[in-house]
């Protein structure tokens, strides 16, 4: 894993040129081979693709001069992807596109209006032990978000990778679920469908590696996302347990 060293002219990388892939770990540059992966996709994979070439699509259908809106508003924001210098902000194209996948995410697909990007209130949340009900998965997640008189105009996606205890997780391998109920409830559904074949193996207990991240119900606009990693049960029946607090 070569290791990417600054200069003059390249202060930082990051993403794919050419057949080099720039990436980050602990705060440090590498790079390797680009990689051509020849497998298709699975049938969620494709069709987010296709919602993001619809994004695209929708993109081009905006009028110039609100095209320039959106390029005022993005000026302020900073993007979710290194390097976190606060000098690098996102294109408006980014924040439209970025407002659709939320949409999109949120069943209510459709070409957002320019809206100016909040800050996400502080917010933590905990998942409990799962319950196996006619071949979905079901997992408590409490969310917590205080100091928020409006926390029911988010929702909460959760990116999640079911392992055999003891595991290690492995980042293409994680799987998008929109928790059902918004964050007001305090306690929200991760409903899986199949998820004995999404990852091959069926247990009474599961290393899960997720990451939580806000959906605003207004704007589309997604926050930054919070990594957790915990030891969760599934036991069969339809009663579900209080979530743990286990990080």
């Amino acid at each position: 894993m070569p290791r990417f060293y600054p200069s003059i002219l390249i202060s930082d990388a990051y993403g794919s040129v050419g057949e080099v892939t720039f990436f980050h770990r602990n705060g440090k540059c590498y790079y390797r081979k680009r990689s051509h992966s020849r497998y298709p996709g699975t049938a969620a994979q494709t069709s987010a693709l296709d919602v993001h070439r619809r994004a695209l699509a929708a993109w081009r259908e905006v009028p110039h001069q609100t095209q320039q809106v959106w390029n005022r508003l993005a000026e302020e924001v900073e993007p979710h992807r290194p390097p976190f210098d606060h000098k690098a902000f996102i294109s408006g194209q980014n924040l439209f596109v970025s407002a659709y996948h939320g949409f999109a995410t949120l069943g209510n697909e459709h070409q957002p209006s320019p809206l100016p990007f909040e800050s996400f209130p502080p917010f933590a949340a905990f998942l409990g032990d799962a319950v196996k009900m006619n071949g979905s998965l079901v997992i408590p997640a409490r969310v917590e978000i205080p100091h928020c008189p409006d926390a029911s105009r988010y929702r909460l996606l959760v990116k999640i990778q079911l392992t055999a205890p003891g595991r290690c997780r492995h980042l293409g391998l994680l799987r998008n679920y929109l928790a059902e109920g918004d964050c007001a409830a305090g306690v929200v559904s991760v409903v899986i469908p199949g998820y004995a074949g999404v990852w091959g193996f069926d247990l009474d207990q599961f290393q899960v590696y997720a990451r939580f991240i806000l959906l605003d119900r207004i704007t589309g606009y997604r926050s930054q996302y919070h990594e957790y990693a915990t030891l969760i049960r599934a036991t069969e029946g339809t009663a579900i347990g209080p979530a743990s607090q286990e990080d």
